[in-house]
């Protein structure tokens, strides 16, 4: 038998880090061999090695993983095979590295060469916010435009394009202008809030660390605060800015204490760190409640006045606002986020709460105030802290921050501060640590997105209910994929056969039953997905349910253990997965009660493989509901709420499933590391017929007079300042 040689071996970069003397390389890549059928060829992944520019050959750590939108390229075949790669090692004089790229048997090689000179994270004291990108290029002296190119070659022409799009703020931001104009409070408004008695008046003291701030920034911040529509207000600063400032930091807070006494300085004689520079700040505080924020923000003027009034009725113990971001110049306000109303997993995955964060002010002494190991992200492990204790927890949704935006900053260049997404790891794993559920946290290529991994000590059953009529290859690729594809083993088939009338159907089922870990069951009646389920239901022998679509198929090897970990956690109720089309956009990324009229999938139609809106595509988080096409739940979750509600053939029923267990104080949550096709319910039908139609506008009717009052008041999930008619997250208007 002649030796079988690779047709080609291909390798894509996708990213490339060196920070502390470590490189770390991510992509992926294949051998392509001539298969025996030419339409299936045989791909194999790479093996590697790499050498400095003496050759010699240097020690690295690296791991495999499962790459769709890789396999994508090659083969419409169900394919397992892990191309994903992430290779790292410890950097040594050497200036220069190559990786050699090769098939197993080492027949064909392919080399890339990298210089650490090129990796060197590039800092800009400034930067600007143009017109457009052709004055941005005008002001761009050679250094700059060096910068951006290795920003380019090193992080590729998608972020390269999101990172000028901030830069070009002007030329990107007009829509929002309009709307922040147009929702913003007049000077008449401003003037009736100055004269506002409230029932409940409390002092609340706006902690500041200061750092050597350009005085620009400093002064701006300073009068955003004298300018706030309620007036009973402390602003403590605490200048760590050193000796080697030579005063004028301090100089200038003590001129703005003499002329507001409601201003209270202290000046350190070294920087203690954020951490430290912020307690500091804290222990000048005697106002009922604390508000944080940083030393070049701003607050809108209304910042404290809506704060206060969200707390006339059962004062919050936690408060917390939208914000947005504003250009170096003060002009320019751009990227709002509009936030959900409190949810710790989203909290786990992202620090999304951020500015404006407000507390009572018992809690830094119950609870302890900021932690100098987790600089960076003290304020994420803080209000991690805080929020665990909270009974009372309240989002306004009004943008009452302005989180200034510069290269150096978290907010437009991450890179420049690695460190503090490395604590916010660690924030998160110290969250679940307290909370008693065993998991570990780490970082994932999105900067500031967390993924939690949990350790439990068993793996339970799975019952995968999956109701069918016909399509049979529909159901055997949904079948095939989860067999081929899924790490975790311990699950079962509740296959619920439903008026099936093609001979390849029960074909199929014929070798299915061959199967020990299938079982076929029959439904006698017309369509009624909720009473198919809940038939299905007393046939499984799982502690956990997975209801399935016959029209999906599982992308994501580690979809079913995702699944399960999570609702194993007992304040769980459901989980549901990212669903995407062929062509890889979303299909489902979370259910948004309200969109259109009733209820909607999120993301609808937006890349897949993006983080969404604040990163929501991107995170697990709550939502009011996921889609059932693939929704996990426990056989007791799942009983204690009766089921499907029977009386919702079609729509809705899976939507009135999750807020019934929501009613019981449940979670649903969205699992985005869950990941699977969904081909959208072929075998169900238009609804084209009189009769389609008015069982239609009944089941409409029923989840209305159910759920009148979360259609009435807002998906909580949500925000009042997003559009319901569009899946994108676009602002109302």
């Amino acid at each position: 038998m002649a030796e079988q040689r690779p047709e080609k071996v291909k390798y894509i970069i996708d990213v490339i880090r060196y920070e502390e003397g470590v490189v770390e390389v991510k992509g992926w890549g294949y051998a392509l061999f001539a298969g025996q059928d030419a339409g299936h060829p045989d791909i194999s992944p790479l093996i590697w090695e790499v050498t400095d520019a003496e050759g010699q050959k240097m020690e690295v750590t690296s791991s495999r993983n499962y790459r769709a939108d890789a396999l994508r390229t090659l083969t419409d075949q169900a394919c397992d095979t892990e191309l994903g790669f992430q290779i790292v090692w410890k950097a040594s004089d050497s200036l220069r590295y190559v990786i050699r790229f090769s098939d197993k048997e080492r027949a064909e090689t392919q080399k890339y060469t990298l210089d650490t000179r090129d990796l060197e994270l590039f800092q800009r004291e400034d930067a600007r916010h143009f017109e457009g990108v052709p004055e941005m290029f005008r002001h761009m002296n050679g250094a700059m435009l060096g910068d951006d190119f290795r920003f380019l070659l090193r992080r590729g022409p998608r972020e390269f394009y999101i990172m000028l799009k901030k830069r070009c703020a002007r030329k990107t931001a007009p829509e929002y202008q309009q709307w922040r104009k147009k929702h913003s409070p007049s000077a008449a408004e401003l003037d009736s809030q100055r004269n506002k008695n409230f029932r409940f008046r409390p002092k609340i003291s706006i902690v500041v660390p200061v750092y050597r701030t350009p005085k620009k920034y400093l002064n701006e911040l300073i009068t955003s605060v004298r300018r706030q529509t309620y007036a009973d207000w402390q602003l403590c600063l605490a200048d760590g800015s050193g000796p080697e400032d030579r005063g004028k930091t301090a100089a200038l807070l003590k001129k703005w204490a003499k002329k507001d006494s409601r201003i209270q300085v202290k000046i350190l004689p070294e920087n203690l760190g954020i951490a430290g520079n912020t307690n500091e700040a804290m222990a000048m505080a005697d106002g009922d409640y604390v508000a944080l924020a940083d030393h070049d923000d701003l607050l809108a003027p209304d910042a404290l006045y809506e704060v206060v009034a969200a707390m006339q009725q059962d004062p919050p113990e936690i408060l917390y606002s939208d914000e947005d971001k504003v250009s170096m110049d003060s002009k320019v306000y751009f990227e709002p986020n509009c936030k959900p109303d409190f949810s710790m997993d989203y909290l786990c995955s992202v620090n999304y709460i951020c500015h404006l964060f407000v507390f009572r002010r018992d809690f830094f002494d119950r609870f302890g105030g900021f932690r100098t190991e987790y600089d960076g992200a003290q304020d994420h492990d803080l209000i991690l802290r805080y929020t665990e204790q909270a009974e009372r927890i309240r989002h306004i949704p009004k943008i009452l921050y302005h989180w200034r935006s510069h290269l150096k900053s978290t907010a437009e260049n991450p890179e420049s501060k690695l460190y503090a997404f490395d604590n916010g790891a660690k924030a998160v794993e110290a969250h679940w640590k307290r909370v008693g559920i065993p998991a570990t946290v780490t970082r994932t290529e999105f900067y500031g997105i967390y993924r939690t991994a949990y350790h439990w000590d068993r793996q339970p059953l799975i019952s995968i209910l999956v109701p069918n009529k016909d399509h049979a290859q529909d159901l055997k690729r949904c079948i095939d994929s989860v067999e081929q594809k899924s790490l975790y083993r311990n699950f079962e088939w509740v296959i619920i056969e439903n008026n099936s009338t093609e001979p390849e159907t029960f074909s199929f089922y014929k070798e299915l039953k061959k199967r020990e870990n299938v079982r076929i069951v029959t439904y006698q009646g017309g369509f009624n997905y909720s009473r198919i389920n809940n038939f299905g239901v007393s046939f499984a022998g799982g502690e956990y349910l997975l209801f399935l679509n016959n029209d999906t198929e599982m992308i994501s090897p580690d979809s079913l253990s995702e699944m399960v970990s999570v609702c194993m956690r007992p304040e769980v109720g459901a989980v549901g997965a990212k669903l995407l089309y062929p062509d890889f956009t979303v299909q489902h990324a979370g259910v948004i009660i309200g969109f259109g009229g009733i209820a909607g999938h999120a993301f609808t139609g937006q890349p897949g493989e993006t983080l969404g809106y604040c990163g929501r595509i991107a995170s697990v988080q709550d939502y009011c509901a996921v889609t059932a096409a693939c929704m996990m739940t426990s056989r007791e979750n799942f009983l204690s709420v009766g089921g499907f509600t029977e009386k919702l053939e079609v729509a809705f029923n899976d939507v009135d499933f999750c807020l019934k267990l929501r009613k019981k104080g449940l979670h649903i949550l969205y699992d985005p590391y869950a990941v699977l096709y969904h081909y959208e319910s072929k075998s169900r039908g238009a609804e084209d017929t009189p009769e389609k139609v008015r069982r239609f506008q009944g089941e409409v009717e029923y989840f209305g007079n159910t759920w009148k009052h979360i259609l009435e008041n807002g998906d909580p999930f949500y925000n009042p300042n997003l559009s319901l008619h569009r899946p994108d997250f676009t602002l109302s208007s």
